[in-house]
């Protein structure tokens, strides 16, 4: 028997009917008609639909819930002392995983080695992710373990730092890392069954009622084993890393498959590297740094053959693109993708640095633009020293909505916190929490609270495989939605947007969390 759940403030997402009243639920949808068998009166004060974050990577969130945390630290010392905190806080020979360090934060801003991890290791493997993912910090254990020495070569799409003599200084680039990152995705980071779930709860909590995952295959796997279990909660579109493509296309995967609580999502591909890690591919190089264009983690005729191999299975594309080269090079296959006769989805995620005549492109080919917002307000500062005065637009999230492209938000998390309603705040504001700058950097790219919360809800659906039976409080639409102790659309100051809070989450018409 369907439930109606009454409040006054429902914002439903449909621009022919903004706002309603009550939601009359049947099952897992939101139907028009029907004898209700319960009321129930929504708390707080607005109701919109479940936030689906189109970016995170819940593996290696969940994983990262006991590690060392080195986001608040701003020099190299006070880092050290950190993990040596948590390193004598461990037990005996256990490995340490976590970091997201940001060198570009500290003073001086140095990049770290690992003579001064060993001097904080004890008998600890220790391996820290910088904060954008793209670098990897390890002590000498770490890099024994991974079989690492001087004489080891530069794997394709990635670097080894040396000093001048070629000694290994700890520092791993691109794909240099991936075997320790390789190694944090086994029981050496933690159970998933354990640590999903609890990310779970967190997750409801902030009113996320969606995720697209683009880690591995374990976490998929984790997944699928509490679908079968009745416990999963929150739904998921669950991405493939290029590592499992022969695998997939072995076993018949396409994307869209699964139902609506997990199914199947794009393969994932990186072209280049981060703006944090001086790695992000350019078309002029850094200031200060002229010399380094960044990295083509994959270069346009392996990507083409990537691309070209997995959409013939019946399999969508995304592909990491930071930098406005690296954004070229993706836009060009694309490109090619569809004269070929592609349908498919197709994303850039981030696309954070762009071209002006770049942009026209997404729109016209069909591109999916998956951004994240609070890296615009984190990286401010950054990507103003090294690429302010280049012809590059900077985080374009108004741009490419007024040239008719499609964007979905998301946070990258653990990156960035999974805070949905910082990323509504960072969209509408270009600002960072504490109000600066005043005007929000690069204000012609702030967008309206409705475009926003679309993006999140809508954009994210459609960008998770053209689905569009969610994301709207309206007839036939999954029943997702989150009441907030807030109403920001009736504040005087967009600041109540970053301080709104869930206090009822309800997934397939079912809560699923509470305060």
């Amino acid at each position: 028997m369907p439930t109606l759940y009454r409040h006054p403030r429902i914002w439903t997402g449909d621009p022919q009917q903004p706002w309603v009243t009550s939601l009359l639920v049947d099952g897992e949808r939101i139907v028009s008609s029907g004898d209700v068998d319960e009321t129930i009166d929504l708390p707080g004060e607005l109701v919109i639909p479940g936030l689906h974050d189109a970016h995170i990577h819940t593996g290696w969130m969940a994983r990262s819930m006991a590690d060392v945390d080195l986001r608040p630290t701003r020099s190299l010392e006070e880092a050290l002392a950190r993990i040596a905190a948590h390193a004598a806080a461990r037990p005996a020979g256990e490995w340490l995983f976590g970091g997201w360090w940001d060198m570009n934060l500290w003073t001086p801003s140095v990049w770290p080695d690992r003579w001064a991890l060993d001097a904080v290791s004890g008998d600890h493997p220790i391996a820290l992710s910088s904060r954008d993912g793209h670098s990897m910090w390890a002590n000498s254990a770490a890099l024994q373990a991974v079989g690492i020495t001087r004489d080891t070569p530069d794997p394709e799409g990635g670097a080894i730092d040396r000093t001048p003599d070629g000694e290994p200084t700890g520092l791993l680039r691109e794909a240099a890392g991936r075997g320790l990152e390789a190694l944090q995705t086994t029981d050496l980071g933690g159970d998933l069954a354990v640590l999903l779930p609890r990310l779970q709860e967190h997750l409801l909590s902030l009113g996320v009622t969606a995720v697209t995952d683009i880690d591995g295959e374990d976490v998929r796997a984790a997944y699928l084993a509490m679908a079968a279990a009745g416990t999963l909660d929150i739904r998921v579109v669950k991405c493939l890393p290029v590592t499992a493509l022969d695998v997939a296309i072995a076993d018949g995967r396409r994307s869209g498959d699964g139902d609506d609580w997990v199914r199947t999502g794009p393969m994932k591909i990186f072209s280049d590297g981060a703006l944090g890690s001086h790695s992000c591919d350019m078309h002029h190089g850094f200031h200060g740094d002229e010399d380094n264009q960044g990295i083509e983690v994959t270069d346009s005729d392996l990507l083409w053959e990537l691309t070209s191999r997995t959409t013939a299975a019946g399999i969508a594309v995304t592909t990491h693109a930071i930098g406005d080269r690296a954004n070229t090079r993706v836009l060009d296959v694309y490109e090619r993708l569809r004269h070929m006769g592609v349908t498919l989805p197709l994303r850039i995620e981030h696309a954070q640095h762009l071209r002006p005549s770049d942009v026209p492109r997404f729109a016209d080919l069909g591109v999916i633009a998956s951004v994240q917002p609070t890296h615009a307000t984190s990286d401010m500062d950054l990507a103003d020293d090294l690429l302010g005065g280049h012809d590059v637009l900077q985080y374009p999230t108004r741009t490419l909505l007024d040239a008719g492209a499609l964007v979905a938000f998301g946070t990258d998390a653990p990156v960035e916190l999974p805070d949905p309603m910082a990323t509504l705040y960072a969209a509408v504001t270009r600002q960072r929490r504490d109000g600066t700058p005043p005007d929000g950097w690069h204000p012609e790219e702030r967008v309206t609270l409705d475009q926003a919360i679309s993006a999140h809800t809508t954009g994210s659906w459609l960008a998770a495989g053209g689905f569009t039976a969610a994301g709207r409080l309206t007839e036939g639409q999954l029943a997702d939605f989150v009441a907030l102790d807030t109403d920001f659309f009736a504040a005087d100051s967009p600041s109540a947007i970053s301080q709104a809070r869930a206090v009822r989450t309800v997934v397939g018409g079912v809560t699923r969390w509470s305060a």
